[in-house]
């Protein structure tokens, strides 16, 4: 019996092991290895130092490092706002539409991102709909061009990361407990005073990680800039994407990455050590 009982115990500590084992194999396997084999190719330098590929990153590409995190900035503030209000209004004022709604939100991710971009590029060609709607309201000047800009760029970032923003707000806004918004009133509190003192602080954890979930693959987008945008336009995703596809400069591109990476993960933590993530969703 004690044999027994001593055999149950080990096979009792074994079994958290054994649970995360494939999550742990997967992180060595899909993360740990190609992030060491990042880092090796980024300093495996020919008749250099081995910092000459973060040198030339930091030296030749901060335009463009800059230009993305002000391209991703925006369109993370731009999600949210229009993606907070949606995401109250199907949590709480939907009703029986509440599913139609967030089917509606998740639809866009039934075709690829690149098909999407696509269709904002034909949207916005100087053919295109809203051109011609825009000249039709005297707001574009004739020859003037959506496309090609800044607002384009923006435009297909925002829009493509904008359900990454509505669903954590939305599950957030859901968790929340009626009886406490129904307190406030009865309190006296108007619902504007209610919204400002209960749902939004209690809403903040879907704020923060939608707002993470959206800044973060923004940053390091490259298809809206190359499809929406021109040269003066390109945001380091799409000079990394050069570097490893076309001029086949593998410790720029791999240093380049780096410095993303380094630079997002330093973003994160500044933003939630602000935030605080006891709460996270």
């Amino acid at each position: 019996m004690a044999g027994t009982a001593a055999g149950g115990s080990r096979r009792s500590r074994l079994a958290p092991y054994l649970l995360i084992a494939p999550g742990i194999l997967w992180l060595l396997v899909f993360f740990v290895v190609p992030i060491v084999t990042l880092a090796q190719t980024s300093v495996h330098v020919v008749d250099a130092p081995w910092w000459d590929g973060y040198y030339r990153a930091l030296n030749n590409y901060g335009v463009h490092f800059f230009r993305s995190f002000r391209y991703a900035l925006i369109a993370t503030l731009l999600a949210l706002a229009l993606g907070y209000p949606l995401a109250y209004v199907i949590a709480f004022r939907a009703g029986r539409f509440k599913n139609l709604l967030l089917g509606l939100v998740v639809l866009p991710f039934f075709t690829t991102f690149l098909v999407r971009t696509f269709a904002w590029k034909t949207i916005l060609n100087d053919e295109g709909p809203a051109a011609w709607l825009l000249r039709r309201m005297h707001l574009l000047a004739e020859g003037g061009r959506l496309l090609d800009t800044t607002l384009a760029v923006v435009g297909g970032l925002t829009y493509n990361f904008l359900p990454f923003m509505i669903l954590p707000i939305y599950v957030s806004l859901e968790k929340i407990d009626r009886r406490l918004v129904e307190a406030a009133e009865d309190l006296y509190s108007t619902p504007i005073g209610a919204f400002r003192k209960v749902v939004l602080p209690l809403s903040l954890p879907g704020v923060f990680a939608g707002s993470l979930l959206t800044f973060i693959p923004a940053a390091g987008d490259f298809i809206n800039a190359q499809l929406l945008g021109s040269p003066n336009q390109q945001m380091i995703g799409t000079i990394i994407q050069n570097q490893f596809l076309a001029v086949r400069d593998y410790p720029l591109a791999a240093a380049l990455s780096f410095v993303l990476m380094l630079i997002i993960t330093l973003g994160v933590l500044a933003y939630a050590r602000v935030l605080g993530t006891e709460e996270l969703a």
